[in-house]
């Protein structure tokens, strides 16, 4: 019982504040997230990647190991996704995005926080942070099919996760008010980004239910069969393998539609829509399974 007591105090903050925003969306259709997704992209992701990794108490020894694990995660996560499309007959290069960029930061490190203290949101930081960096350079390549050096170097997250991880190696201590600074900005993205993802649920539509379903399923039911069997192989155990199989579960990142409607064309954006929707009211259901999977096996 005392389980899922704790299940219930891990998801209910996560999905109550995703309520509010479903709940303000369908009283106000017209909300702009403009500018929360701004605000997250040049400010909030930055400070919560430097707040994460810096003061958590995880080691860079730990960090490197599951960015390393992260890699191989995200490498499988995209081969599944090749063959969903292949089989699907889409766009294999522009609605790939989805299926190997889950919603590791909003979703993933809160939960992680929650379910493991500031060791869990540590690790699950080392996972996003590699995400976040895909966005930026894969995301966006596959949706344009173009690279462009300078979306990387106009990117705050990426020199975030350079000084945070330096000062990691060097075993550098954050000035205090910097931490300060950097948790009250997180802190506030974390908020301010699942409240947002609950209003985007009522903005986007479903334009393809089956073929969302499908592919929703290579993300949040292959995507935690991934993890599992990554932490077999290696040998994982404890709360870092949690992270890494909770980590694996979530849903297609809410950033992989944002960039498709910048490079993509309509249809293309439509698709990756349908499946973030989908996918994110799937993991509503698979999520707290894999939680608890995590929670009892891996603490």
């Amino acid at each position: 019982m005392e389980l899922y007591f704790k299940l219930f105090e891990v998801l209910s903050p996560v999905f109550f504040i995703v309520g509010i925003g479903y709940f303000l969306g369908k009283k106000k259709s017209d909300i702009d997230t403009a500018f929360i997704t701004n605000y997250s992209a040049n400010f909030g992701a930055p400070a919560l990647f430097i707040f994460a990794i810096t003061s958590s108490g995880v080691t860079y020894s730990v960090f490197s190991e599951y960015f390393f694990y992260s890699v191989i995660a995200l490498i499988c996560f995209a081969i599944t996704g090749v063959i969903f499309l292949f089989f699907m007959k889409k766009d294999i290069s522009r609605e790939l995005p989805p299926f190997f960029l889950p919603n590791t930061g909003n979703m993933g490190i809160p939960i992680c926080l929650f379910a493991y203290g500031s060791l869990g949101m540590g690790v699950a930081a080392a996972i996003s942070s590699l995400v976040v960096l895909l966005h930026f350079t894969a995301n966006i390549f596959l949706a344009s099919k173009k690279f462009d050096i300078k979306i990387i170097l106009k990117s705050p997250s990426s020199y975030a996760v350079i000084i945070a991880v330096a000062f990691l190696y060097f075993d550098l201590e954050m000035p205090k008010f910097v931490i300060n600074t950097v948790m009250l900005l997180g802190y506030a993205m974390i908020v301010l980004i699942l409240m947002s993802l609950g209003v985007s649920l009522t903005q986007m539509k479903v334009f393809s239910l089956r073929s969302s379903l499908i592919s929703s399923v290579g993300r949040v039911i292959i995507g935690p069969i991934i993890g599992f069997i990554l932490i077999k192989i290696f040998n994982l155990s404890g709360y870092a393998a949690g992270v890494l199989l909770i980590q694996s579960a979530m849903p297609s990142a809410i950033l992989t539609y944002l960039i498709a409607s910048m490079y993509s064309p309509k249809e293309i954006v439509d698709n990756i829509s349908s499946m973030i929707v989908v996918s994110t009211l799937m993991s509503l259901i698979t999520i707290p399974i894999i939680v608890f999977i995590a929670l009892k096996y891996f603490s």
